[in-house]
């Protein structure tokens, strides 16, 4: 699954990053208003983390933005803001489910899961590239209908991959995806996984393109 999560404390995001990776969900992260109603308009999440105050425009703005936009995906609220007016407010902007701080943050993977779940149910189709098929709301991949086994690294790059299919993801983004910003990471390394990955997704194909990044598509052009 592949979460926004939008949250300008540091700490707290800090927090929730490490407990939903270790859940194997592939995020983004946003800490102002402007930054998250550009990665919500322009990316494809299965789940949105949204918290209300924010810089540059809040979050209920964001969200109103998102859903004139046509924009879907389910977004749980996550703020200190526990008065009746800011819920309604909240909801009346489109979001799906409200969580008050302080919280737990296994509560908050549960609530993602349902939301994800409850979106898969009503409609939210697999995607597939190829003989390739992706269920974000499991989290598994399929090649010709059998089970992918994957290493952690290799579903990290993959996900980001077919998340973005026929788009290309800059290497350093792909980077600090797969390594959890790491700086220290040698960029060879995402070589490394992307050629035991070419082996084991054929005829699906990821592209190398030159001083860019990498790119999933159906097929080895002739």
């Amino acid at each position: 699954m592949k979460i926004l999560l939008v949250e300008d404390d540091a700490a707290l995001a800090a927090e929730i990053l490490k407990v939903l990776r270790a859940e194997n969900f592939a995020l983004d992260h946003a800490v102002n208003g402007e930054d998250a109603q550009h990665l919500g308009e322009t990316e494809g999440y299965d789940a949105v983390v949204l918290d209300l105050g924010l810089p540059k425009r809040d979050g209920v703005s964001v969200l109103q933005a998102w859903r004139s936009a046509g924009r879907t995906m389910p977004v749980l609220i996550l703020t200190a803001r526990d008065g009746w007016s800011d819920k309604v407010a909240g909801f009346k902007a489109g979001a799906d489910d409200y969580l008050v701080k302080p919280f737990r943050v296994e509560e908050l993977v549960i609530r993602l899961r349902a939301l994800v779940r409850r979106s898969q149910a009503s409609g939210a189709n697999r995607i597939s590239c190829g003989p390739l098929t992706f269920d974000p709301g499991l989290g598994t991949f399929e090649r010709d209908g059998l089970p992918l086994r994957l290493t952690g690294l290799e579903w990290r790059v993959l996900s980001c991959l077919i998340l973005r299919k026929d788009a290309v993801v800059p290497r350093t983004q792909m980077i600090e995806r797969v390594y959890d910003g790491d700086a220290d990471v040698d960029s060879n390394s995402v070589e490394v996984i992307v050629t035991r990955l070419r082996k084991k997704i054929a005829p699906a194909h990821i592209e190398s393109v030159r001083g860019h990044g990498y790119r999933l598509v159906p097929s080895v052009e002739a």
